[in-house]
């Protein structure tokens, strides 16, 4: 396990620099909300495009990669969900504890350090997981918290969802990119020296911008962070394990690396939407701070165990 603590101990490195510079107020809350939105919406989608147009759709897509992260992700959902609900937890804070409990930072960690450790062929299952994440879940989220507030379904929320994928520049990026791929068009040297340069500043970036925003976040209410933190970092690698090796018979390096993105620590994206609708953004900041401090240790592990 040395040896891969040694590999990823720089990524958690970069974001211990990131939590000092926001801790000491070096760098703002201001100054990390830009450097956040920089990263979201011109490195990391450079370095998505970038990847995707270099794939194609036939190489990208695997139904049973899909299937079994979905089916794994789906049952520590439910746990996380039962757990809420014998508490008398009301539906939207119950969605976002779920929440909390399946989505990792596949984007701003997963990509970036998964590319680098395990090289190119990292890519399309990582980006599958990704965009299951943001389509699947994002827009489950989104239609629980409505109906926990509303006691209904109406139209509005799928114009909510829609619009929410059409402008996140993650899905945006993946589509332009497989579309060009599909499209069997070249990228121009000058283009691909540009993506090259700007999405190189996604690693860094992304990971400066996590541990800055950590400065922020609070750990209140340890015990529901901790169990949210083990739902996220021990029950959704392990279940999605189970599914992709026994059930589903996912190819090894496929299977490693969903088990990988499944090991990553809460999504800071879910602190947006919680403080965005007022639900539970105190509890979700702790889970966040937990599980990402703890993943240090457990990220290790499960890297270590696929390797």
């Amino acid at each position: 396990m040395l040896p891969i603590l040694l590999k990823t101990l720089p990524f958690f490195a970069l974001i211990g620099l990131g939590y000092w510079a926001g801790r000491t107020r070096f760098f703002t809350e201001e100054a990390t909300a830009y450097l956040t939105k920089f990263v979201f919406y011109f490195a990391l989608s450079a370095m998505i495009f970038r990847f995707a147009a270099n794939l194609e759709l036939a190489e990208v897509w695997d139904t049973q990669l899909v299937l079994a992260y979905l089916s794994g992700t789906i049952v520590v959902y439910c746990i996380a969900t039962a757990v809420g609900a014998l508490r008398g937890l009301r539906i939207e804070t119950t969605a976002v504890e779920a929440q909390c409990a399946v989505i990792g930072n596949a984007g701003f960690l997963g990509l970036p350090m998964l590319a680098l450790l395990f090289g190119p062929a990292a890519i399309g299952p990582v980006m599958l997981v990704l965009a299951t994440d943001l389509i699947v879940f994002s827009s489950l989220i989104v239609i629980l918290i409505t109906i926990g507030r509303d006691g209904r379904m109406s139209l509005s929320i799928i114009k909510t969802i829609l619009s929410g994928l059409v402008r996140n520049p993650m899905i945006v990026a993946m589509t332009l990119g497989l579309a060009w791929s599909g499209l069997k068009l070249p990228i121009p040297t000058p283009m691909n020296d540009f993506l090259s340069i700007l999405g190189g500043a996604a690693t860094p970036g992304a990971l400066f911008a996590i541990g800055a925003s950590l400065a922020s976040k609070s750990a209140e209410r340890m015990e529901i962070a901790g169990w949210l933190s083990f739902c996220k970092l021990v029950l959704h690698p392990a279940f999605v394990a189970v599914s992709a090796i026994y059930i589903f018979n996912v190819e090894s390096f496929g299977a490693a690396m969903i088990i990988a993105c499944a090991a990553m620590p809460v999504a800071g994206n879910i602190y947006m939407l919680a403080q965005h609708y007022g639900v539970a953004p105190q509890r979700v900041s702790a889970a966040i701070l937990v599980s990402t401090t703890l993943s240090i240790v457990t990220l290790t592990a499960v890297i270590a165990w696929i390797s």
